[in-house]
């Protein structure tokens, strides 16, 4: 069960995303090992997607949102979408918003209701099966992979041809 320190620090991580540009993942998300940074046209548009990995568990960066986070099990345990950070808890997604309120910052929890989970999946699904189209198709621009001779993108496109429906993770840590 996750604790609050994790949850706070959770929560302090998308609100600096929320304020300023996401870091250079590949140079910096250490905890991602492999990882790759392409450039693919996804939904019409070229996005820059950072793919990594933390053992078995995965991870989705297109350009400054959404992030997607997935469990050595595959179950999405994590998400950032539309300025908002996400959790599984449960099999239910909560939604963390910051509060400002004076000299604080608070985090109002709420749970998604049913439609807006369902709706959530489907957007999650629907971006990883054109990104799998994608790496499958060979159709995107390869900017840089750490390590240099790493096995992200065989490893993605793999996990990716084998999803099927997203589920979720019970608990949001890995």
């Amino acid at each position: 069960m996750p604790s609050a320190a994790d949850d706070r620090c959770a929560a302090y991580t998308a609100m600096a995303r929320q304020e300023h540009d996401r870091e250079d993942l590949l140079r910096d998300a250490r905890a991602l090992l492999p990882r790759v940074k392409l450039v693919a046209k996804l939904g019409g548009r070229p996005e820059e997607v950072v793919i990594g990995f933390r053992g078995q568990a995965i991870s989705f960066f297109f350009d400054q949102d959404p992030a997607y986070h997935f469990n050595a099990a595959g179950q999405l345990r994590r998400a950032f979408a539309a300025g908002r950070l996400l959790k599984a808890e449960r099999k239910r997604l909560v939604a963390l918003t910051r509060r400002r309120g004076g000299d604080e910052v608070v985090l109002q929890r709420d749970e998604l209701d049913l439609p807006a989970e369902a709706a959530l999946l489907e957007e999650v699904g629907w971006k990883l099966a054109e990104l799998g189209e994608v790496l499958r198709a060979g159709s995107f621009q390869l900017i840089g992979q750490v390590p240099e001779n790493g096995d992200a993108l065989p490893r993605a496109s793999a996990w990716l041809a084998a999803l099927g429906e997203i589920e979720l993770a019970a608990a949001p840590r890995l």
